[in-house]
């Protein structure tokens, strides 16, 4: 067959799925416009026009949703749904999220082994072998014939900051920069590609436009540094901050397809033959958006049914009864000061631990706290991460360190009102890193610099001793110093409850049928000059 001139590779991404597959708001059933089911339309649409083109996951498939959880919980000899849609789609590879260890490796080496394609690791590796972890850094593809494609998977090293231990048992987590920067270079001289595309599962830590620094420059998203410091990148693709980006970063076509199946990234790339060989003439990448206008897919609906028709039937199981009101009206007002819902999160955490002083978060905007009657709905639509509990023992200088840092997530406006400190909306929606004290009484004044805003701190009525030692329950996330909290870091750890939140808020519901909504106003925000 004789070879053309030129050819345009197609490629297709999607990242952060969560297990988003039917287009469903679980919450109310009422419909999304998200998810893998209406994907799968654009995709097939797309292999119409283009039969050579690659479909790639970048992480976080199998932890987000209550069918995720469910299928963790009760189906764990089963496919996983969100695996058994991959492979009906005919996917070609997925990278390692930090969200796949959610539920610990004996699920995510099922996962793996029921996958029709591979799962690529660069820098996971086995920590007695130093072997990347499934096997796999990379794959390559031939396309037209004779154009050589290869893809190299890598994933946030930061994922031992957050996960729970005995889910990464074994693991060596190597520098997602330093790993990409030695693959890249043995890739371009071993397989001596035309295009080599990195997926990597973390963000930009930069401005696009500018470089200057977006957030904590942490190591947690590296993706800008990829572009300016490793030669020999010509796509990459990024995800885990949940953004919708496509461009271009220092000649590297860049794109992140947002979240829960709500856009796809699809990358084009032109070649023109030079001889035996062949030229990149163009890269582009653009995000194809899901709206109401794309049906789902009738296969991915067919293939989910019955798993669906178990999760919500579950779901609607009456677990206890609130007597009182906790609901959440407004998210930031409940951030504001002592709140029901808050109250009872924290009295579920020492209940489970056995200790007085506890910390929990509203971990997003869309948790509406508890009605009457809590069904498991309710719970997980509160309760969404698998996180467990971690009991430290912390002094009183390190609880008022963390209590400055959570104090910065306030800022006050020129009228004097407070809001919210863009840090914690861009380039991340990080509601989930402000934390709420309960066992101690504090006042936070917004008004007052960062780092000098707590201005009252007592156990009891009595100022809290800088030295006393007090041990503190709180999510596996925080007690690893997730989200900034170094003064974490390090600390001893009294006990490990490894019961995910969602399951102890269950159980502490059908012990006690009846909870009644309380609050004993132990802090509050102020915005006093």
């Amino acid at each position: 067959m004789k070879q053309l001139d030129s050819f345009t590779f197609e490629m297709m991404v999607t990242s952060d799925i969560h297990s988003h597959i039917r287009p469903i708001d679980y919450r109310t059933r009422e419909a999304e416009n998200s998810g893998l089911a209406r994907i799968a339309t654009i995709v097939k649409e797309a292999r119409q026009a283009s039969p050579e083109l690659l479909l790639i996951d970048n992480g976080d498939l199998l932890q987000g949703t209550p069918m995720s959880y469910y299928a963790a919980a009760y189906g764990k000899e089963r496919v996983n749904p969100a695996i058994a849609v991959l492979n009906e789609m005919k996917y070609d590879a997925a990278v390692l999220g930090n969200h796949e260890f959610n539920y610990g490796l004996e699920l995510l080496r099922k996962a793996v082994a029921d996958s029709r394609f591979p799962w690529l690791s660069a820098n996971i590796a086995s920590s007695e072998t130093q072997e990347p972890l499934f096997g796999q850094p990379y794959i390559v593809r031939t396309v037209n014939q004779n154009i050589k494609i290869v893809i190299l998977g890598v994933t946030t090293h930061y994922i031992p900051n957050w996960e729970n231990p005995s889910h990464i048992q074994g693991l060596a987590f190597r520098d997602a920069l330093e790993s990409t920067k030695e693959w890249v270079s043995f890739i371009r001289e071993t397989e001596q590609p035309d295009l080599l595309v990195v997926a990597y599962h973390g963000g930009f830590e930069r401005e696009l436009s500018s470089g200057k620094p977006a957030e904590a420059l942490t190591g947690e998203n590296l993706a800008y540094a990829m572009c300016m410091e490793v030669p020999g990148i010509d796509v990459l693709i990024t995800g885990h901050q949940h953004r919708q980006l496509a461009g271009e970063v220092n000649g590297v076509a860049i794109v992140q397809p947002g979240c829960n199946g709500q856009a796809v990234g699809r990358i084009s790339v032109s070649f023109h033959a030079i001889g035996e060989g062949w030229d990149i003439a163009s890269k582009t990448t653009k995000l194809v958006r899901i709206d109401d206008t794309v049906t789902p897919n009738p296969a991915i609906m067919r293939l989910t049914e019955n798993v669906e028709s178990e999760v919500q039937t579950w779901l609607d199981q009456t677990i206890g009864q609130i007597e009182g009101d906790m609901t959440i009206s407004d998210p930031f007002l409940c951030r504001s000061a002592d709140h029901p819902f808050v109250e009872f999160m924290n009295r579920v955490q020492m209940d489970a631990a056995g200790v007085d002083i506890s910390i929990a978060s509203l971990l997003n905007n869309e948790s509406e706290g508890f009605r009457k009657d809590v069904t498991m709905r309710d719970i997980l639509a509160n309760f969404m991460y698998p996180n467990t509990l971690t009991v430290l023992r912390l002094s009183g200088e390190d609880i008022r360190a963390a209590l400055e840092q959570t104090a910065a997530y306030f800022q006050v406006q020129e009228d004097g009102a407070l809001s919210v400190n863009p840090a914690y909306l861009e380039p991340k929606l990080q509601h989930y890193n402000y934390d709420m004290w309960e066992g101690i009484e504090y006042e936070l004044n917004a008004a007052m610099p960062i780092g000098e805003r707590v201005t009252r701190l007592t156990r009891a009525g009595q100022p809290l001793d800088p030295c006393m030692q007090l041990d503190v329950v709180m999510n596996n996330y925080r007690a690893a110093g997730g989200g900034g909290y170094t003064m974490y870091q390090g600390k001893q750890i009294i006990r490990e409850v490894q019961i995910d939140m969602a399951e102890l808020v269950a159980s502490y519901l059908m012990k006690k049928g009846i909870v009644h909504a309380a609050c004993d106003h132990n802090w509050r925000v102020i915005a006093e000059s």
